[in-house]
């Protein structure tokens, strides 16, 4: 249930200020999501950090369609850096075929837990849509096939008993089309999984009258993994959005591949963590990375530069 093994768009973003020696750059490719969801700014503001901190360097951002396709490239050599939900980490370490990885991708190194990701289950008002119950025989768009977002979609309809051909539609679409789409009166509802304040969801907020959906502690118990867990957003974190609203939190990761040197990751670990002020600039989902959670419980092994870092800094003993 996870992104399918594609190219994505890449999108050259040279970091400003960057040192280059004499010698052979060293290259960074940071892999990230759509341009209208979270990882792409967050990455872009890693990108900066490590261009001024990684002599030598030259660093890129490439737009993906997130999690799934991010560890295929990085196994492949083609990112030394990368954005996952730690579900899709689970199953790419693990080789889950149904997931979409037909073989263990044991080439992957965690560099640090990031922010959790809320599921955002959004419809619009006007669709008589107020819980979850509501959603069979409606439009529907869950996301990119086989993408993160569309692995929580099945996990959490399988949970309440709701299948994909209990819909009138569903739609395969990123975070910016499903939006527009619900602008445009051609979608009842839409699930985005994402850090708190995500632009899309703010700009069709301040557009109509929307509803977010409660998924109940019971759906979280029910899906029996231990990515998932209870969440809440926050009232008020979206127009109109005047009561808090529980939900789904899985916590997201930055990951590389073993052929990364120690030297490079260390300095990579290290940049992020003394510049998280230019993380939450970059989107307010950065203000809930957190240095002492970094590196705890890791979906897959750490890479030897982040251990490093964590054991200099009392993190790990």
């Amino acid at each position: 249930m996870k992104k399918q093994f594609k190219r994505g768009l890449a999108v050259g973003v040279l970091a400003a200020g960057m040192c280059v020696s004499a010698g052979a750059a060293e290259f960074i490719n940071v892999l990230t999501g759509g341009t209208s969801g979270v990882y792409y700014p967050l990455g872009v503001a890693m990108s900066q950090i490590w261009g001024k901190a990684v002599e030598g360097s030259k660093t890129s951002v490439q737009a993906t369609k997130a999690s799934a396709e991010n560890l295929n490239l990085l196994q492949a050599g083609r990112g030394e850096a990368g954005i996952s939900l730690g579900d899709a980490v689970s199953d790419a370490w693990n080789g889950n075929e149904e997931a979409g990885f037909k073989n263990p991708l044991k080439k992957l190194r965690v560099i640090a837990a990031l922010w959790p990701n809320y599921i955002h289950f959004v419809a619009a008002a006007d669709s008589g849509i107020k819980s979850l119950a509501d959603i069979k025989g409606k439009k529907i768009s869950v996301g990119a096939p086989k993408s993160g977002t569309e692995l929580n979609v099945r996990a959490i309809l399988k949970a309440a008993n709701i299948s994909y051909k209990d819909f009138a539609k569903v739609e395969y679409l990123s975070y910016a089309e499903s939006v527009e789409l619900m602008k445009n009166k051609q979608l009842d509802v839409t699930l985005l999984s994402s850090g708190l304040g995500v632009a899309a969801l703010r700009d069709l907020a301040v557009s109509q009258k929307v509803v977010f959906l409660t998924i109940p502690a019971d759906i979280v118990t029910k899906i029996n993994d231990p990515a998932y867990t209870v969440g809440v957003i926050p009232a008020k974190t979206y127009e109109g959005q005047d009561s808090d609203v529980t939900t789904v939190s899985i916590q997201n990761y930055l990951l590389t591949h073993e052929g990364v040197s120690t030297n490079t990751v260390y300095t990579m670990t290290k940049s992020m963590f003394e510049n998280l002020d230019q993380m939450a600039a970059a989107h307010s989902a950065g203000k809930s990375i957190k240095r002492d959670v970094a590196a705890k419980n890791p979906p897959a092994p750490l890479h030897p530069g982040a251990e490093k870092y964590y054991r200099e800094v009392g993190v790990i003993k």
